[in-house]
């Protein structure tokens, strides 16, 4: 009998698939318990600090601990507990190899805990191991924070607060948008951004509407409390950990679409005029959180129009000729346009240290020899969807810019601003045209090479 017919007279049984997953059940596999939380531990900025200041509950997480993290004011307050088997980890900068670092820790099996003020998640450090190690891996426990204490203190609902933290950064950029909110504003400062240092530069800018009150040390047994007006604060000095509460006693003045040349300071006439600013503005498009620019800038009065519709955002004057920037931030005094920064320099060689636009207007620099090398620059700097917006006087400025823009094959629209304005003649009026303007507005397409 041959192999293939031996094999066809025995009849194969197939085994039942609950023997399979009875054979796979009773082999255990090898499990391990997920580390524990990195726990952050907020504790309140007005009360006192230290193991007598826990609940129940917080002193079982101190005794648990492995680790304990913190700042060094932190960590003193907690020296010489009797029972405490952690070993201290002052937390240092940059936090990214700190942040590390724990995670290894916790991976181990070690307990963390993480000493914070206040509530972790107030410009603290909850976010940023939150968002560094994932929120699986971090257990926030808030406390009361500097910003609630000091609404308390003044009775002032903290949830119409507008709050910012220039501790540790240089931008005052959420400082300028937020103050023409008219809300009150909250701010912690460190030792550059002093409330001094605040006071001044918002006076620089015409922001003038503002009360001051000052949190200096809060909850240690020196705090102080200082109630000044802006001009007092900007003479006085501060230490390093403030929380500084700005309350309007005043609506905030604003700019406004259309303004008249008679409310500003103008040197040599050089404004663009109303009907030109308005079809200019329509064409950029401007939105609520735009960085702007408006390459010479003259007067100003395209960007403190653009501070209307980039409320949120940041508009620059940029202008060669130290008379009119002089002008600009006068403008910007009358108007309180905080948002408004004033670039003095000579495009594009000033250009590089801006911020890059989403919106450009170009009303003057065109008709000199750098006109294709601010426009290079400009059109590299814009992102896909950036919008640009020149105003030429000159035709062979017009022709020029026209050019290069449909050598670079972006759409453009071209339009002629034809105006006249009504003047005093003979008891009556009469129609005087304005000089007629070129606008070419084009948009940044996305396969855009530049």
């Amino acid at each position: 009998m041959n192999k293939q017919n031996a094999l066809a007279g025995i009849a194969f049984t197939a085994r039942p698939e609950s023997v399979d997953a009875e054979l796979t059940a009773s082999v255990p596999e090898p499990t391990m318990p997920a580390p524990a939380p990195i726990t952050v531990l907020g504790l309140n900025c007005g009360g006192a600090r230290g193991p007598a200041a826990l609940n129940a509950e917080q002193r079982v997480l101190l005794e648990e601990a492995d680790v304990l993290c913190g700042g060094g004011e932190l960590l003193a307050a907690f020296e010489n507990t009797e029972g405490l088997k952690a070993r201290p980890l002052p937390l240092t900068l940059p936090l990214e190899p700190l942040l590390n670092s724990l995670n290894q820790m916790r991976a181990a099996g070690e307990h963390v805990l993480l000493l914070a003020d206040g509530d972790p998640l107030f410009f603290g450090i909850g976010a940023t191991l939150a968002r560094h190690l994932g929120a699986a891996a971090v257990r926030l426990i808030p406390a009361v924070s500097s910003l609630q204490q000091a609404c308390a203190r003044l009775a002032l609902p903290w949830h119409q607060v507008v709050c910012l933290s220039l501790h540790g950064r240089d931008d005052p950029g959420p400082l300028n948008a937020a103050a023409g909110k008219g809300a009150p504003l909250c701010i912690l400062t460190d030792a550059r951004m002093t409330p001094d240092v605040l006071a001044r530069h918002l006076l620089d800018r015409g922001v003038d509407w503002f009360t001051v009150r000052i949190f200096e040390r809060m909850g240690a047994p020196d705090e102080a409390l200082h109630q000044l007006s802006l001009d007092e604060t900007a003479h006085r000095a501060f230490g390093p950990a403030c929380t500084v509460l700005l309350i309007p006693h005043r609506p905030p003045r604003q700019a406004h679409l259309g303004l008249d040349a008679q409310e500003l300071a103008v040197e040599g006439a050089l404004i663009t005029k109303k009907p030109v600013r308005a079809a200019a503005l329509s064409l950029l498009r401007v939105g609520p959180r735009h960085v702007v620019w408006d390459i010479g800038s003259g007067s100003g009065a395209v960007a403190l129009e653009a501070t209307v519709l980039a409320h949120e955002g940041r508009v620059v004057a940029v202008e060669r000729s130290a008379g009119r920037a002089m002008s600009i931030q006068e403008n910007r005094r009358r108007f309180g346009a905080a948002i408004l920064d004033v670039c003095l320099g000579q495009a594009p060689q000033c250009l590089a240290s801006l911020p890059d636009p989403q919106r450009v207007f170009i009303g003057g620099g065109l008709s000199g020899g750098q006109a294709e090398d601010i426009l290079e620059h400009v059109c590299r700097r814009l992102p896909p969807g950036g919008r640009l917006a020149a105003s030429c006087v000159l035709l062979e400025s017009f022709c020029l810019c026209r050019r290069f823009l449909e050598d670079l094959g972006w759409p453009l629209e071209i339009m002629q601003i034809q105006a006249s304005e009504a003047r005093e003649l003979a008891g009556d009026r009469h129609l005087t045209a304005l000089n007629p303007v070129f606008l070419l507005a084009a948009q940044k397409p996305a396969s855009a090479g530049m």
